[in-house]
């Protein structure tokens, strides 16, 4: 296990389950396990001048209550939306990223948890694909958690991609920023199981993501995967303008087409960076050191979040999409989280309606 926990916390009416024993079995001794009636509450009783680091080192086994499976956080009206759907394992993420959303989504709720009743998500997707038999959906794992930083703990991929090989209609998405992949590399994923990386360059690697892996191993880990069978995806989210950003993101879609033939990517999604003023403020007191993120000079936008000024935005986007076409003329890419006028005059093309934008990433 790379990643630091300072304690284990397990509910009491879990302790049996098959995902519970696995997890205490593969734990290091060095890391004090305590038994509690609710998890709920050491989830969110965190003290301390950074309870969300904190939360991030302390790792709880619990049972969820809510459904597994749910919209995008992101989908909004306003938006053209990709019709992502989220199946929902655990919460928070051992990296920490600087421009991360959970900072604000779970400051209430910052402790890691992971979800030991997974099973029951199962049948939310049995129900899904057989009253929807002619639809496709893309659903990932990956939203509110990362979807590989714990497999080797957890071991809930292969169940997963065992489940979805099952359904035609369903596609996994499993969304990191690590190249810990070796749980998948012995699976065979027929060619149906997608695996999607978080791409940035080299600078605002070091300046905004901490504990990732390079973005060099993020490449090469894609690589890997493509010949055994998998498909990949990748994420430029978010693109963030600095001096030299230009021409960082070309080096960077270089190395990725380089490594990875545009073929055998199914889609690259564009997002630039975008905060909620509570996300920027708590963003920029937890990393005040980060020069890329404090340097930035967001304008506050119509729909309530700091973006890069829209000019920029719009020359950035575009920049990166003629170099995406160059690569291969029919490589899927669209843009998250801005509006179809914005997408339009990107793309040169009308959006397709989020159903239709979600079967096409659910089939490419």
């Amino acid at each position: 296990m790379k990643f630091r926990l300072d304690a284990v916390y397990v509910e009491e009416q879990v302790r049996t389950s098959a995902l519970c024993r696995r997890v205490l079995a593969r734990l290091g001794p060095e890391v004090p396990v305590h038994f509690v009636t609710d998890g709920r509450e050491v989830a969110r009783t965190l003290d301390g001048p950074d309870p969300f680091a904190a939360g991030k080192r302390r790792l709880v086994l619990m049972k969820r209550r809510a459904p597994f499976l749910t919209a995008c956080p992101a989908a909004s009206a306003q938006f053209a939306c990709c019709g992502y759907l989220v199946l929902i394992l655990a919460s928070n993420c051992p990296m920490d990223c600087s421009y991360c959303f959970l900072q604000e989504y779970l400051a209430d709720n910052p402790a890691f948890q992971i979800y030991t009743n997974y099973e029951q998500a199962f049948d939310e997707l049995e129900r899904l694909s057989r009253t929807n038999p002619k639809r496709h959906f893309r659903i990932g794992t990956g939203e509110l958690a990362d979807s590989l930083a714990f497999d080797t703990l957890t071991g809930i991929c292969p169940d997963l991609i065992e489940f979805f090989l099952r359904h035609e209609n369903l596609r996994l998405e499993l969304k990191t920023k690590t190249d810990e992949i070796d749980n998948l590399l012995r699976l065979d994923p027929k060619g149906r199981v997608l695996v999607s990386w978080t791409l940035s360059p080299m600078r605002v690697f070091e300046s905004c993501e901490r504990g990732t892996a390079l973005p060099s191993a993020r490449i090469e880990a894609a690589s890997r995967l493509v010949e055994a069978g998998y498909r990949v995806a990748f994420h430029l989210d978010p693109i963030i303008p600095y001096p030299g950003a230009f021409e960082d993101y070309r080096e960077l879609l270089n190395a990725l087409f380089d490594a990875v033939d545009p073929l055998k990517i199914s889609f690259i999604s564009l997002g630039t960076l975008r905060m909620t003023p509570r996300l920027r403020a708590i963003a920029r007191t937890r990393h005040p050191q980060d020069a890329i993120l404090i340097g930035g000079e967001e304008v506050l936008s119509p729909d309530g979040r700091y973006r890069p000024f829209y000019p920029l935005r719009l020359k950035l986007y575009r920049a990166i999409s003629e170099q995406i076409r160059a690569a291969h003329p029919k490589l899927v890419h669209y843009l998250c989280m801005e509006s179809p006028e914005t997408a339009e005059r990107v793309l040169g093309s009308r959006v397709p309606k989020p159903a239709a934008l979600g079967e096409l990433l659910a089939t490419t």
